[in-house]
């Protein structure tokens, strides 16, 4: 079936920040060279710097030229892309400024619009209010959040009220840029269109389930940005969240938005309280110290010149319990943390052992099977098996082996997160996007522990840089008798 595409006018507010031309400018080129943008459509870059056209237009190629693998850059698909690339004057605080933007929208009949707010969300609500009073906002009109949005429930209840006094809910797509990974979106095809897993997927087989987001990085130059939030509100509250609800939701009806999010919510409402009571149990936080990566010296966290003092975590980890039916006493670990040992994105599905074994193994345990469903630095998923050691000795010894799912591709080159997500927008498909309730349960849950966390119920750890965290959060998991996957 052929998709039907309409022109969009894409407006991005806040063109010329790192993310714009990072990740949405060299998503946008690669959506048009792959044929999924029509040409009537245009890209309107929004900033409060003054360039001309042809400045702007040697900028962009530029930025895509240091963005982009060189052999999926073409000039001759460039010239054409540069013609629906245009910028334009805004201070987005002051509403007067708004009429040159009018003017450029008005130029043209297209009926949708997107407009990406990759600003900070102090301007939300500012531009919201002046698109609304330029009469701006259509009924195919969709806004995009950039997170984060807020940093507690009431925070983010704000933002979020300002943007719904200009567009409908159904208008609103709060980006995750997790999401739009391939891996993260076959979670759903894995779980839900493979017989020999859907029965496995429960208390019964199922021992713990881990999930970690690690970064060698430390904060760079985001220190003072990153010193407001830490690892809490900036990883844990939505991207680790949303991978465990893709893991423990429960099948929905279809593949419609709302029958996926409604899901999701109830796995956030289903979660176990973390209270004052027992959060010193549950978490663990830390900061990172002077250490090294790839033997190369790196500071600590509070020798950055942008922080004198600070109680900002830049780890942690959780023990979260989800009570319903299927997850009754199956424990999620959860961990994050900058300046650790590798890069590594994963979800780790760990099985019960069999209940017998009949095998001596000269004396070796005999390993479980796990599923590993690895985000980054590579995408991949692999099912730990056990097998015969291919030998001819009396007793029969056996090993781990890896059986690796790799799906065929179609194209050369592998799709970015943001692809995905732009191309939804402009499809005004939100199935990867959160909705209002998802984000203040997430908000509603985290904050008694942020809570705790700032009358220093659990103290603040250390560890160094090039660890996988402070020996506190291998603790976590070991008085339970586990271990943290690391290969």
């Amino acid at each position: 079936m052929n998709e039907i595409k309409k022109p969009t006018d894409i407006i991005i507010f806040g063109a010329y920040g790192d993310l714009s031309f990072r990740k949405l400018i060299p998503a946008l080129y690669h959506l048009f060279s792959d044929g999924y943008l029509e040409e009537e459509s245009r890209i309107i870059s929004v900033s409060r710097q003054k360039l001309s056209r042809k400045e702007h237009i040697k900028l962009t190629k530029e930025k895509l030229s240091e963005f982009i693998e060189k052999e999926s850059f073409s000039n001759e698909v460039f010239d054409k892309f540069k013609e629906i690339i245009h910028s334009v004057y805004v201070d987005f605080a002051d509403n007067d400024s708004y009429k040159d933007l009018k003017k450029i929208l008005d130029e043209s009949s297209n009926e949708d619009r997107v407009s990406y707010l990759s600003t900070s969300p102090n301007f939300f609500g500012d531009i919201c209010k002046s698109l609304s009073h330029w009469e701006l906002i259509k009924p195919t009109s969709r806004v995009v959040l950039e997170k984060p949005i807020g940093k507690d429930l009431e925070s983010a209840r704000e933002i979020n009220n300002e943007v719904l006094k200009y567009f409908n809910e159904n208008q609103i797509y709060r980006i995750d840029h997790y999401l739009g990974k391939n891996t993260v979106q076959n979670i759903l095809a894995l779980r839900f269109a493979n017989r020999i897993i859907m029965p496995l997927w429960d208390a019964t087989n199922i021992d713990h389930i881990q999930i970690t987001v690690a970064e060698s990085v430390g904060v760079e130059g985001r220190a003072g940005y990153y010193d407001q939030y830490g690892a809490m509100r900036d990883m844990i509250q939505n991207h680790l969240m949303q991978l465990l609800c893709l893991v423990a939701m429960e099948p929905p009806c279809s593949l419609d938005a709302n029958s996926i999010r409604d899901e999701k919510v109830k796995v956030l409402r289903s979660l176990r309280p973390i209270t004052r009571e027992n959060v010193a149990a549950n978490t663990v936080r830390a900061q990172y110290s002077n250490g090294s990566i790839n033997g190369q010296p790196v500071p600590g966290y509070l020798d950055n010149k942008d922080i004198e003092e600070s109680l900002t975590e830049t780890f942690a980890a959780l023990r979260v319990d989800i009570d319903n039916w299927r997850w009754n006493g199956v424990p999620f670990y959860i961990r994050s943390g900058k300046r650790m040992e590798k890069r590594n994105s994963e979800i780790v599905i760990q099985f019960k052992d069999v209940p017998y074994s009949i095998f001596q193994n000269n004396g070796e345990p005999v390993s479980s099977n796990k599923l590993v469903i690895t985000l980054q630095p590579e995408e991949s998923i692999t099912l730990s098996l056990i097998n015969k050691v291919p030998e001819l000795s009396e007793n029969m010894r056996l090993e781990e082996v890896d059986l690796e799912l790799i799906s065929p591709s179609s194209t050369k080159r592998k799709n970015e997160a943001y692809e995905r997500l732009l191309l939804d927008v402009v499809r005004s498909n939100p199935t990867l996007f959160m909705r209002l309730d998802e984000v203040e349960s997430a908000w509603k849950w985290v904050d008694s522990i942020l809570e705790a966390w700032e009358d220093n119920i659990v103290p603040m750890k250390k560890y160094a840089a090039g660890t996988n965290g402070p020996s506190a959060g291998v603790q976590l998991i070991a008085k339970d008798g586990r271990d943290w996957h690391e290969d």
